[in-house]
């Protein structure tokens, strides 16, 4: 991948073996990416982002007014998101096991006096991913017999450049943590988006086509997870 600068912005440029140029611009910082046929030369890239000039910078204002958190420090009063909902972090010393436990409008986290903010946000992460395993595979079941394809395995991790991936040859997907977060629509979103690759390797047409047979509202969950707010560390889909 290589860059090309056009009013001063810096647009990812990547060929592919695809029929039409795509434009995207990404959030949260307004990454902006064009996916060009192999065939296409520069110059005719270089004056397509040139037309489009007007709509990205459209979207890169929007995204610049999305609301975004601070650095998490893991202190009570502090607000924390999960399944698409706000908490209050509430710490209550324990000579117990670690845990988070979750209280009307309150995440509590038991954890021993002193505790680093390193181990409160291993503890934090913990409950996450357990969430997280507990959603995947019904979710993974159910579109596995709607899309007749099958995942191998499937793994989370925290990942800074995107919401999920997919290994094609092994037929095995990647979850962003930070998924835990947000509402249970969008990470359904985001499953689906990837198995979708196991049909479709590229983000062409047919692959729209597809996304849009099997998840007919992708676009508005798309558009929800991207509206929610952003973690202190950067994402992009």
């Amino acid at each position: 991948m290589r860059q090309i600068t056009v009013s001063n912005i810096e647009i990812d440029v990547e060929k592919k073996a695809i029929k039409n140029l795509h434009l995207g611009v990404y959030p949260p910082n307004g990454r902006v990416r064009i996916a060009a046929p192999l065939r296409v030369n520069d110059e005719s890239i270089r004056l397509f982002a040139i037309s489009k000039l007007s709509w990205i910078k459209k979207q890169q204002r929007s995204f610049a007014a999305q609301e975004r958190e601070t650095e998490r420090e893991f202190i009570s009063g502090e607000s924390h998101y999960f399944n698409g909902r706000r908490y209050l972090m509430n710490i209550i010393p324990t000579t117990g096991k670690a845990t988070v436990v979750l209280r009307y409008k309150y995440i509590d986290l038991y954890v021993k006096p002193g505790s680093s903010r390193k181990h409160k946000a291993s503890v934090v992460a913990k409950f996450y991913r357990n969430y997280l395993n507990e959603q995947i595979p019904p979710l993974l079941a159910k579109w596995e017999k709607k899309m007749k394809v099958k995942v191998n395995e499937y793994w989370i991790k925290q990942m800074k450049t995107k919401w999920g991936t997919c290994n094609i040859e092994v037929k095995r997907i990647w979850v962003n943590l930070e998924l835990a977060k947000k509402p249970l629509p969008c990470l359904e979103y985001i499953v689906v988006h990837e198995m979708v690759h196991l049909l479709e390797r590229h983000h062409n047409d047919t692959f729209v086509a597809y996304i849009d047979k099997f998840l007919p509202r992708w676009k508005t969950l798309k558009s929800e997870l991207n509206k929610s707010p952003v973690s202190h560390v950067d994402w992009e889909y």
